[in-house]
């Protein structure tokens, strides 16, 4: 795995073994980043189930202000860290380790809005549907911000479809699901 472009493209990440995590594939980091491209730069990033912090640190990597990485494991925010000092990034990154509960609620009372939040939690859970309720109902989302959840679930996509939210588009790559949302207008 490994930083596809920007100021630190081509930097090898460290990754979590074991069968608790699944990086995100390069290739659909890649076309997920061609999807948000115009919308990374200047960003406030969250990677609130961030595993290695691939996705928070290729946003850095392309331009994004700020990222919070967040996750309840001890190694991977072990590793996460690894990564942030191998790309070179202290300065713009935060790191919380806590339940995305916990964090979310820490990250309203500070007033955080973001305009990128990335959900990959576990897939058997419902984390990102609470996640998305959450955000929504406390404003953590930007006027213009987006999320992106992966899943490999279309019942996950239907939970998702009941939510006051708009789904922008839907991207499959082999049983991986990007859904791309907004607030409603």
């Amino acid at each position: 795995m490994r930083i596809i472009s920007g100021e630190a493209r081509g930097t090898k990440l460290f990754t979590l073994e074991g069968k608790n995590t699944r990086p995100t594939l390069d290739r659909v980091k890649e076309a997920l980043f061609s999807i948000i491209q115009n919308q990374v730069l200047e960003a406030k990033v969250l990677d609130l189930f961030s595993g290695s912090g691939a996705l928070a640190l290729e946003s850095l990597s392309r331009g994004a202000k700020e990222v919070i990485l967040c996750d309840n494991s001890k190694e991977a925010i072990s590793i996460i860290k690894k990564n942030i000092n191998k790309a070179k990034c202290e300065n713009k990154t935060r790191v919380m380790m806590a339940d995305y509960k916990v964090a979310l609620n820490k990250l309203k009372e500070e007033k955080n809005v973001f305009d990128i939040i990335f959900l990959d939690p576990p897939y058997a859970t419902d984390f990102d549907i609470k996640a998305i309720n959450y955000i929504i109902t406390e404003n953590l989302l930007s006027e213009n911000g987006i999320i992106i959840v992966e899943t490999d679930s279309e019942d996950k996509i239907k939970q998702i479809e009941q939510i006051k939210i708009n789904i922008l588009k839907i991207k499959k790559y082999g049983r991986v699901r990007l859904v791309f949302l907004n607030r409603k207008g």
